[in-house]
């Protein structure tokens, strides 16, 4: 067992973990933060893409032991004082979703894209969003949601 210290969505949280202990099961078993989906378990799916320090990371790959002191933001912590992140505006006005499964993976990848690269060209979207799944669509309205996102951002 471990007393770890990490700043998610821009609180500060101690919480004693064991140590094999995922950071997808800690946002969402410990601290009740949903939006972070656990969709197969192996990192193959993008559907728990969190941000840890800045950057985009899959989080059932990574141990919260291990990130200590780090910074962690997680869907919920994108909007502010209710406004949706400009991502999650265009995704919703696109409807860069169907079910809704690996959207937050999905976003939460796309906002470190643009901040990589403020104008990403379809094929750059694409290459960038390639370990992420979305089973539902064609990918062309997430690829529209991120150009839109882009313009606005």
């Amino acid at each position: 067992m471990k007393t770890v210290t990490l700043e998610v969505n821009g609180k500060k949280v101690t919480k004693n973990v064991d140590d094999n202990v995922l950071l997808s099961s800690f946002v969402r078993d410990q601290l009740n933060l949903t939006g972070t989906h656990v969709g197969c378990d192996t990192s193959q799916c993008g559907a728990c893409v969190v941000h840890v320090d800045g950057k985009s990371v899959k989080s059932c790959t990574l141990l919260v032991a291990d990130i200590d002191g780090s910074k962690v933001t997680t869907i919920e912590g994108l909007s502010t004082n209710g406004e949706l992140h400009p991502m999650q505006a265009a995704f919703k006005k696109h409807h860069g979703l169907q079910c809704g499964f690996c959207t937050p993976g999905m976003i939460m990848s796309s906002v470190d894209l643009l901040k990589n690269n403020k104008n990403p060209s379809d094929e750059e979207i694409r290459d960038w969003l390639e370990g992420n799944i979305c089973r539902c669509t064609g990918y062309q309205n997430i690829v529209a949601a991120v150009k839109e996102a882009a313009k606005n951002s």
